[in-house]
């Protein structure tokens, strides 16, 4: 084994000669975004409102005639709503929160400080939602199917209303975690969450509103996600533009938002 010997320029350099250095970018993206999957998967709270709530949800408004869903099986309409609802838990209220508070805690500050790029940061987080959200499609599709759920339309289709919507609800929760301080982001994602729930076409149809009410609530992000969910996956329909455009606009903006406004400390 040759070791390093002398002090020169011309020192050999041995096969245990130290090589400092951070590691290529994408095992760092990789690492930190394993680390952060595994966090959200142990927080009790994240999962209350990840799996749990829309899992309940789904069951209940599907085994108990509650609300009127229109012609069909229930879960055929519910199904959809849920699926949206799943990813605005998870890409807006859960990465909100959290983020919130790892800003308040200065671990944004020291992560910003290490080898890894802020970007890198965002896009690791990114990953986070995603394989968290791969969980809960899985999750409620099975018990979707067991419910007796018949899906209709483009697969293709609803990856693409699915990833818009992520991004949309992504920015908007990066937006307000960096701009609000920790408990005012817990109280104002958990309200917004609410209140989407109720009146996102999300369990009730849009179409039971009031007339200038429908006009206003299409226009959500929610609302576009689920509804051109359902259009696909429940009416069998082509691509829903409209509902896609909706969510388009509300990533570009969202997301330049939270570029520009966001703090780390």
């Amino acid at each position: 084994m040759t070791l390093t010997t002398g002090t020169g320029t011309g020192a050999a350099t041995g096969a245990y000669a130290p090589r400092p250095g951070a590691a290529p970018l994408p095992r760092m993206i990789a690492a930190q975004a394993a680390l952060e999957t595994r966090m959200l998967l142990r927080n009790g709270e994240q999962l209350l409102l990840t799996v749990v709530i829309p899992t309940l949800l789904l069951v209940l408004f599907s085994s108990v005639d509650i609300v009127d869903t229109g012609a069909g099986k229930a879960v055929d309409f519910l199904t959809p709503g849920v699926l949206a609802l799943a990813v605005m838990s998870t890409a807006f209220t859960g990465q909100a929160i959290a983020t919130g508070f790892e800003r308040r805690y200065g671990v944004l500050k020291r992560l910003a400080s290490s080898p890894l790029p802020r970007w890198g940061l965002m896009a690791a987080k990114t990953a986070s939602v995603l394989v968290t959200e791969v969980l809960q499609v899985v999750l409620l599709t099975a018990i979707a199917f067991a419910l007796g759920w018949s899906p209709h339309g483009n697969p293709v289709t609803v990856l693409a209303l699915l990833a818009l919507g992520t991004a949309a609800f992504s920015g908007l929760g990066l937006l307000m975690a960096g701009t609000l301080k920790a408990e005012a982001t817990l109280a104002a994602a958990n309200l917004v969450f609410l209140l989407l729930l109720v009146g996102g076409g999300v369990i009730v149809p849009l179409d039971k509103f009031p007339p200038g009410a429908q006009d206003v609530l299409g226009l959500l992000p929610v609302s576009a996600l689920s509804d051109g969910l359902r259009d696909v996956l429940q009416h069998g329909a082509g691509v829903p533009w409209g509902d896609l455009g909706i969510l388009a606009g509300w990533a570009v903006v969202a997301l330049a938002a939270a570029g520009k406004f966001f703090r780390w400390e």
